[in-house]
């Protein structure tokens, strides 16, 4: 019996039913019903929440006991696109509640304060208002805004009072090979700056290595570096050799204190996959399972497309439960998502396609 209930919010519950109505309403339900029972103000959706997870000792036991059957996760994962599918207005909804839960991001070496600006406005209102009126919607925001140390203070000041977090990247990102003094150094440097979130990247070596200790000791002093800004821990999936590899640092990882357990930096040539997201997913089951503490889970690099969006939210409400479609415990992290979103949106509302440049992100 999982321990879901461990993780239940009353407010975020309330509002969850956008994204769980798929089977339980008649197709003959118009999208204004449905998302009547979904008015409340966005301010209202939790983004970081609750208490940072604390970690735990460092369990090699457990850690080595920890297997991925690749086949079978191959399999499992190949059946999701077409067997779990939502249409017309159930459709919006899920990808209404995908922007809630989106992590905004501009990571590119040309990156400017305007901008970061721009990007930020987007954040804020990331649905042109035209279409949530027709959708008879309230104003929504994105589930955070991510960039760069030296951009943190731009995007908190472009962002005060809306309610939208910053995250920075931090500790290397996106390779993680400074000196452990300097990785901290950053991440408390982009916390004093006001990012209540801190994505960092690990040591890839400590992986392949199998040096678990090593692992676990830079995210706990990662961890302790961020004080109450909760820690988003970047795996590079796609430089960890296995799928084994994947489910033991994902399993360190949050033993090291990480709140969210993130795939990539977008960086590598193999970013988010479903066989990686499924291997972090059971994971985090486990460790909820074990523990009692809920974990986030964020797939990043390559997603951008709303029917990739759809794809990821049915395998977080299969294999956990509704509460795993809320910003605080699932995000996207993606550049490009949020403008395909929006043409699907306004496609469902006006039986129209725009084109791309319609909808920009910056």
């Amino acid at each position: 019996m999982r321990q879901a209930s461990a993780c239940q919010d009353p407010v975020a519950m309330r509002i969850f039913s956008i994204a769980s109505a798929d089977q339980e309403m008649s197709m003959d339900t118009n999208v204004r019903e449905l998302e009547d029972r979904t008015r409340t103000r966005a301010a209202q959706l939790p983004k970081t929440v609750g208490m940072p997870n604390p970690g735990l000792a460092l369990d090699l036991d457990w850690v080595q006991s920890v297997q991925a059957n690749t086949s079978a996760i191959e399999r499992r994962t190949a059946s999701l696109p077409g067997r779990r599918t939502v249409k017309k207005e159930f459709q919006a909804a899920w990808l209404l509640r995908a922007v809630t839960c989106i992590d905004l991001t501009t990571l590119s070496g040309d990156d400017t304060q305007g901008r970061v600006r721009r990007l930020c406005a987007k954040a804020v209102q990331p649905v042109r208002t035209d279409i949530l009126e027709a959708l008879d919607m309230p104003s929504i925001s994105v589930g955070a805004v991510c960039v760069y140390h030296d951009m943190v203070k731009a995007a908190v000041d472009a962002l005060q009072g809306s309610g939208v977090p910053v995250a920075a990247v931090s500790a290397g990102f996106p390779a993680g090979l400074s000196p452990l003094s300097t990785r901290i150094r950053e991440i408390k440097e982009s916390v004093a700056a006001g990012a209540r979130e801190i994505d960092i990247v690990i040591s890839r070596q400590h992986v392949l290595t199998r040096n678990w200790r090593a692992l676990h000791d830079e995210i706990r002093a990662f961890r302790d570096a961020c004080g109450e800004a909760h820690l988003k821990a970047i795996l590079a999936t796609g430089e960890l050799g296995s799928l084994r590899n994947v489910a033991r640092a994902s399993l360190v990882a949050m033993m090291g204190g990480a709140d969210f357990i993130k795939t990539s930096t977008g960086k590598e040539s193999v970013n988010a996959t479903l066989a990686v997201s499924l291997v972090m997913i059971r994971a985090l089951r486990d460790y909820l399972d074990r523990t009692g503490h809920c974990i986030g889970f964020k797939p990043a690099g390559g997603i951008s497309k709303a029917k990739d969006a759809l794809v990821y939210q049915s395998l977080m409400k299969d294999e956990l439960d509704d509460r795993w479609l809320l910003p605080d415990l699932f995000r996207f992290g993606a550049s490009s998502l949020l403008g395909d979103i929006e043409r699907q949106l306004e496609h469902h509302v006006t039986g129209h396609y725009s084109v791309g440049w319609r909808h920009p992100a910056a």
